[in-house]
């Protein structure tokens, strides 16, 4: 079984993989401040109860495959992997793992570790060219051409984000939940934040994907536009640009990478 990892600044999300197909998979809260021996105990609580797994930790585990936008939380994984998986091979995605993803950007380096596991995920299942929205702490568009390269990309505020900022800078404004509202017009506060949020967000989404379309390719009908992370099912209804939902798209890009980095040498 090869357990993926993909931290990001609000969630980490688990995935075990039984060859290309994803068995079981958990989302925690990325917390900066936990330790390796914490981060041990909770995968351990996780997966122990996975009736493929043994009760103790690493048992079953073939594999390990990790990203993350958030340095410290890296640093306590790599750790995790010594302490508790020294026998079993993992790859942690930074510069000089090989992906296969061309970055054709100023600073590659500047490119988030997720964004390029998106890309070669969205290649690889898709083919290109492709767009990739994934909604997460920040709302990010990754262009990848016909040939598989990283074009580059646009980043927005996150949904999340922008509902946390509402409450704490509108007066009579508060934190709400994401929901659909009964119309596009709201009748009520509530409502009328949840449309903005909503329908603004799908704007938002169908604008910047429809404008990078037209520059990715000659015809923007053979561009793919694939959504993932966890708020994307908020937003799939009133999008009309988005081809394919695939949530657990990063965790299939960090199966492929390991596959690129072990299982082929």
């Amino acid at each position: 079984m090869l357990l993926t990892i993909d931290v990001g600044n609000t969630h980490t999300v688990l995935g075990l993989f039984d060859g290309d197909e994803i068995v079981e998979h958990w989302r925690i809260s990325t917390d900066p401040r936990r330790t390796a021996d914490e981060l041990a105990v909770l995968m351990q609580g996780l997966m122990g109860m996975h009736p493929l797994l043994g009760e103790e930790l690493g048992d079953g585990i073939d594999g390990i495959s990790i990203c993350s936008t958030v340095p410290s939380v890296l640093h306590e994984l790599r750790e995790v992997t010594r302490r508790y998986y020294g026998d079993v091979p993992s790859v942690l995605v930074e510069p000089g793992i090989k992906t296969g993803v061309p970055i054709l950007m100023d600073n590659p380096k500047e490119v988030g570790a997720d964004r390029i596991i998106n890309a070669l995920a969205g290649i690889h299942l898709y083919g290109g060219p492709c767009i990739v929205v994934d909604f997460g702490t920040a709302t990010t568009f990754d262009a990848v051409s016909a040939r598989g390269e990283y074009a580059g990309g646009a980043i927005a505020p996150g949904i999340e984000i922008s509902v946390d900022a509402l409450g704490a800078r509108g007066a009579q404004l508060r934190k709400i939940e994401l929901a659909r509202p009964r119309s596009v017009i709201g009748k009520n506060t509530v409502e009328a934040m949840q449309s903005g949020i909503l329908y603004g967000f799908a704007g938002q989404v169908d604008g910047l994907a429809t404008r990078m379309a037209a520059e990715l390719a000659d015809d923007p009908e053979d561009v793919t536009v694939i959504a993932t992370g966890g708020l994307a099912p908020l937003v799939l209804r009133e999008s009309t640009v988005i081809d394919v939902h695939e949530p657990w798209l990063t965790l299939v890009g960090l199966r492929l990478v390991y596959e690129r980095n072990v299982s082929t040498t």
